[in-house]
């Protein structure tokens, strides 16, 4: 007697591609941004391996679940110590200040990390920064999207505006940053004189587009001032929700500039 035996039919294609689909076979899974910004300077002999750490995470990507994107904010109070930094502003002094007061603490410092806006440290703290990273990764944010991205000889030009409508959008603060994605100064004087720093995410412009709540009305259009050494295709925007008071991060988007004045995701 001949052995029994069953053939089941061959998955079609198109079956397949529904089974993939609905088990999440085959598709990426979205990210959810973390913001980290660095407090750091030129002047200050404890900042190149927080500036390190800081390119690490951005190249790596060391967090599964979250996109990580790096804001550089170069201080200027170190910048009458023997080296003028290049990158520093006494706005991103006084945004250190905001979260020194958030924090409670006695005075600010650098290297200071924050990860998106609600845990703070020492910048050159690996362990602490991917657990930061990790614990904001699992946080819900709101969906954001850049539109109608261009550049123009003293500024660049967009809107924001929210990926996913929404009942009910929270309380904050819309913030544009425009980003020089990498940066090398050779520094002749002070404390780190005749060494090569190597920067990311050098924040080079930082504006209060809007509150949170305007983007129920539609996309909220800005503009972010440029510096004569702005090349198209070697800088970002990013666009951050913030709660009030330089709370925690509500959500974040970046796209890169290119060449043509449009833009090109991430």
């Amino acid at each position: 007697m001949a052995p029994f035996s069953v053939r089941f039919p061959k998955l079609s294609q198109q079956f397949a591609l529904l089974l993939c689909l609905a088990t999440g076979i085959g598709t990426a899974q979205p990210r959810t941004p973390v913001v980290v910004e660095l407090f750091t300077s030129e002047g200050c002999s404890s900042c190149p391996p927080a500036d390190a750490l800081l390119m690490k995470l951005e190249q790596e990507q060391p967090i599964a679940g979250a996109e990580i994107i790096v804001l550089g904010e170069h201080v200027d109070y170190w910048d009458g110590l023997g080296w003028h930094d290049r990158f520093s502003s006494p706005q991103y002094t006084q945004r250190q200040h905001g979260y020194g007061d958030r924090f409670h603490l006695e005075s600010v410092y650098t290297p200071q990390m924050v990860v998106d806006g609600s845990e703070q440290f020492v910048g050159n703290d690996s362990t602490r920064a991917r657990q930061a990273i990790q614990h904001a990764s699992q946080a819900a944010k709101i969906s954001l999207r850049l539109s109608s991205l261009t550049m123009e000889p003293h500024k660049v030009a967009g809107a924001v505006s929210v990926a996913i409508a929404s009942a009910s959008l929270p309380k904050g603060d819309l913030y544009a940053a425009l980003v020089e994605p990498a940066a090398v100064t050779n520094v002749k004087s002070g404390e780190n004189g005749g060494r090569q720093l190597k920067h990311v995410g050098v924040v080079r412009s930082l504006v209060r587009i809007g509150s949170v709540q305007d983007l129920a009305s539609g996309p909220v259009k800005f503009s972010l001032p440029a510096q004569q050494d702005t090349v198209a295709g070697k800088t970002r925007v990013v666009v951050f929700a913030q709660k009030s008071g330089q709370g925690s991060i509500l959500g974040a988007v970046l796209e890169d500039t290119v060449n043509s004045g449009t833009v090109a995701a991430r």
